[in-house]
C-alpha cells in the first residue's frame, strides 16, 4: 500500500497549509483528496510536490506492506 503521510509530515513541518497549496502553488483540491485518501496519484504530481519542496519522492510517499 502507498502511503503519503510523509507529505502530510512535510507540509506540517514547512507550514503550509492545503489553502496555500491550492491558491498559490495551483495544486488541485481532487490531488489533495487524493493525497489524503492514499489513493492513486500520478506520477507528474509526485513530481511536482517534489520540486515545489524541494525534496524526494521519499518525502511524499512511501510504502508499506
Amino acid at each position: 500500500m502507498i502511503s503519503y503521510a510523509p507529505f502530510w509530515r512535510l507540509i506540517e513541518r514547512e507550514q503550509v497549509s492545503q489553502y496555500r497549496l491550492i491558491q498559490d502553488h495551483k495544486v488541485s483540491a481532487a490531488q489533495l483528496h487524493r493525497l489524503k485518501k492514499n489513493l492513486p496519484v500520478s506520477t507528474e504530481t509526485i513530481r511536482q510536490l517534489c520540486l515545489l519542496f524541494s525534496c524526494t519522492v521519499s518525502d511524499i510517499m512511501e510504502v508499506r506492506p
